[in-house]
């Protein structure tokens, strides 16, 4: 009688490898660089807050405590030296892959529209934030009036509006108030006194024109409009001459450097809405771009 076959070994089951979130590696690296999570905001697109809980997933994944406070101040502990040596080489060779193997990716670009107020005052942050987060990622810029904007996204030309107004909402696009923004007075104290103030305008629509002729009439003050512009340039050059009082926003003066009047030398102007139109189903980076606008537009706000 022939013995029984011996019975297979049983294969014992292969351990799951652990993956590292590449995003979490990365804000790792960005909050030892900068020297704290506050600074590490100004650096990567993420609130410190979720920066915070970024560290907790990747404390809890490796099972060590990988900062210890100091004070106010963040240090690495043993095992935070450690990962940080490793995190850098696992970014390089990342971002090697990513270039080696992505030249021929070319992706769709993302088309932004602003006012000129924002381009001028916003921009230069957002944008720095947003090739951090999506260096491949490719921007078309328009800047115009609010309305010449919104012809450009009904005419699928725009996929981000940031602009003045308020305005009738769109099947396609979600529609943000991001802001209440104040007007203020622009031009040489001395119009102030004068019978009949001199006004230099941009030309219809416009939503900073309307307040101004609206405020000023609705006050019984006379007024003339000496010159009208299609462009904020022009606008510039008259109130730096001392052609006229206009109104823009506290954050377009400051940067532009146009002379400011006294607070009560007119009528008070009203706050003007501040929003941003955003097409539905962009892209992830779009997206990102998006929510870097009005996180800046909100924190410029006086």
């Amino acid at each position: 009688m022939s013995e029984a076959p011996a019975p297979a070994p049983q294969r014992q089951p292969r351990r799951m490898a652990t993956n590292m979130p590449t995003e979490l590696v990365r804000s790792f690296v960005a909050i030892v660089d900068a020297g704290s999570m506050a600074q590490a905001t100004e650096a990567i697109f993420l609130t410190q807050s979720a920066l915070s809980l970024q560290m907790k997933r990747l404390e809890d994944l490796l099972q060590q405590k990988l900062f210890r406070r100091d004070g106010r101040a963040l240090t690495l502990t043993a095992a935070g030296e450690d990962l940080l040596v490793r995190a850098r080489q696992f970014l390089a060779l990342n971002d090697q892959i990513v270039q080696s193997m992505g030249q021929g990716f070319d992706p769709e670009p993302i088309h932004l529209g602003m006012t000129q107020d924002y381009a001028d005052t916003i921009l230069p942050g957002v944008l720095a934030r947003f090739h951090h987060a999506h260096p491949r990622a490719r921007l078309r810029l328009h800047v115009g009036g609010t309305m010449d904007l919104l012809d450009l996204y009904d005419r699928s030309k725009l996929d981000i509006v940031l602009g003045f107004g308020r305005h009738a909402e769109r099947g396609d696009a979600e529609l943000v108030e991001v802001a209440q923004t104040r007007m203020i007075w622009l031009g040489n104290q001395i119009h102030a006194d004068s019978v009949e103030v001199p006004l230099v305008l941009l030309e219809p629509p416009c939503q900073f024109r309307n307040a101004v002729l609206t405020t000023l009439q609705n006050a019984g003050r006379e007024h003339r409009i000496l010159l009208e512009t299609p462009h904020l340039p022009g606008l510039r050059a008259a109130l730096k001459s001392g052609l006229g009082a206009s109104a823009r926003t506290t954050g377009y003066a400051a940067a532009a450097g146009l002379p400011v009047m006294a607070s009560g030398s007119l009528p008070s102007l009203p706050d003007l809405p501040t929003i941003l139109l955003k097409r539905r189903g962009i892209s992830e980076a779009a997206d990102d771009l998006a929510e870097l606008l009005v996180q800046e537009t909100r924190d410029n706000q006086e």
